[in-house]
């Protein structure tokens, strides 16, 4: 048995502009000025009062970067439903996922800097409730690349983490794979470079969904 598992944002979903919007938006709300898109994209897949230090420029969370997060939480879902902002799978992923999910041998789950809430949303809307035999999120553990994520998981599903692979498109992915002793696999379609993806530790990059496929096929039989 092996276990497969899945980072969200910019990896399943395109969320990119969601969440830069809310992450701007806060951001006025504090009076401070709105990051650009691209330092927004840097810190997603952090639990987001360290995502949120960071844009800061700040090492560690202070208490305005924890108020800032409770804000960010506060309007995300009424920014989520404004038409322009809303979290669409990438093409390719949907029948990605429904070829693994068919197949005895694998279970599948989702390791990300999401809230439960955040992930749940997904998971419902775009099917996927049933699919993630396990999951863990930023209120679950500690952020990326800690390794607890990945290796609660692996105890959760009974597989140790030799016969698990984590699919991310974030550096802090490739990091927490390697951590916890974890296969990984980059993703070329999300939000850092392949080659940051491949400084940080990935085992091979997916220029496509479909690509996930052909490499566990070739390497993981």
């Amino acid at each position: 048995m092996k276990l497969v598992l899945f980072d969200c944002d910019g990896t399943l979903v395109d969320s990119a502009g969601l969440i830069h919007e809310v992450m701007a938006r806060t951001f006025e709300a504090f009076e401070l000025q709105r990051p650009t898109s691209e330092a927004t994209k840097a810190i997603i897949g952090l639990t987001l009062d360290i995502a949120i230090a960071r844009l800061m420029g700040q090492p560690h969370v202070d208490d305005r970067a924890t108020a800032m997060a409770a804000h960010y939480k506060a309007i995300f879902r009424a920014v989520r439903d404004e038409r322009e902002f809303q979290e669409a799978l990438f093409p390719g992923i949907a029948a990605m996922i429904e070829e693994l999910a068919a197949r005895d041998e694998l279970l599948i789950g989702a390791v990300t800097g999401k809230s439960r809430r955040g992930l749940t949303h997904i998971a419902e809307t775009h099917g996927l409730d049933k699919i993630f035999f396990v999951s863990r999120t930023a209120d679950d553990c500690p952020s990326k690349p800690h390794p607890a994520m990945v290796m609660e998981c692996c105890s959760e599903a009974g597989v140790e983490a030799r016969d698990t692979i984590v699919i991310g498109d974030a550096i802090y992915d490739m990091q927490m794979a390697k951590a916890a002793g974890a296969g990984a696999l980059g993703v070329a379609w999300g939000y850092a470079s392949v080659p940051e993806l491949v400084e940080a530790g990935a085992d091979h990059i997916a220029q496509v969904p479909a690509d996930i496929i052909e490499w566990m096929e070739r390497s993981h039989a």
